[in-house]
């Protein structure tokens, strides 16, 4: 699919060197985005950017972690600076340290809520007052089947996406009148690093769940982010969009 919807926009996507990130990324520098990836793999965020460059994109990396407020202001920064603008911004940088509750360190369960649900505030507040000196502007926020159905073991993620969930309710209401949208996306099972090193067995017993007989692919994602951040979805807002094959259903 090619087009060129989101020409003069700019989008930053977060955790954007791989995975659901960068077919995030791709997608939207086909519809003619100029991009921001950032990250904390400088090296990873090279290549995503030189991949970009060989389709046809415009793309620069910005290296940092987004729990800080300092690195998330400096992408804003570095964005500004670069490009003069912000338009769309996709919070897609998460990590997981999985664990029974009783098993869990205070350590892995700050550092999953620091990335995934401060990152995502922390991102939200930097790029808000450009987007609303422009009266325009898009963020997804990256959430998760489970953040909605929970999942054992998983403890810190779900409480992390299930935040973000209410951040964007929040957030949504408060920049509408600037005609800012905020949503959120909640993937199922998708085909990434993440689920490569799920056991056949494992992977089989997933299927089952999921009505349309598969995980998800990291493109499947990407088009629904895409017309979130459309003008398409401009009456679009404090919604979350199931990406799971129907497993919620």
């Amino acid at each position: 699919m090619s087009d060129r919807r989101f020409a003069e926009r700019v989008a930053v996507v977060t955790g954007g060197a791989k995975g659901i990130g960068r077919a995030v990324a791709s997608r939207l520098a086909r519809g003619g985005a100029r991009i921001v990836v950032s990250g904390r793999d400088g090296a990873a965020l090279e290549r995503a950017c030189a991949e970009l460059r060989s389709e046809g994109g415009d793309a620069i990396w910005a290296q940092g972690d987004v729990s800080k407020p300092g690195d998330a202001d400096a992408l804003c920064a570095k964005t500004l600076e670069a490009f003069g603008r912000a338009d769309i911004l996709v919070n897609n940088a998460g990590v997981t340290r999985d664990n029974l509750v009783m098993r869990l360190s205070e350590e892995d369960w700050d550092q999953v809520i620091d990335t995934n649900l401060k990152g995502s505030f922390l991102c939200i507040r930097s790029f808000t007052r450009p987007m609303m000196k422009q009266r325009w502007g898009r963020i997804v926020n990256m959430s998760s089947v489970v953040g909605l159905i929970g999942n054992p073991g998983q403890s810190n993620y779900v409480a992390s996406k299930a935040g973000v969930v209410g951040l964007t309710k929040a957030v949504a209401k408060e920049l509408a009148s600037r005609h800012i949208t905020v949503n959120a996306v909640a993937p199922g099972f998708i085909e990434t690093a993440m689920t490569a090193d799920l056991s056949e067995k494992v992977r089989e017993g997933l299927k089952a769940q999921i009505p349309l007989g598969r995980l998800g692919s990291a493109d499947d994602v990407a088009h629904a982010v895409a017309f979130l951040c459309s003008e398409e979805a401009g009456y679009v807002t404090g919604q979350v969009l199931s990406v799971d094959g129907g497993m919620r259903m």
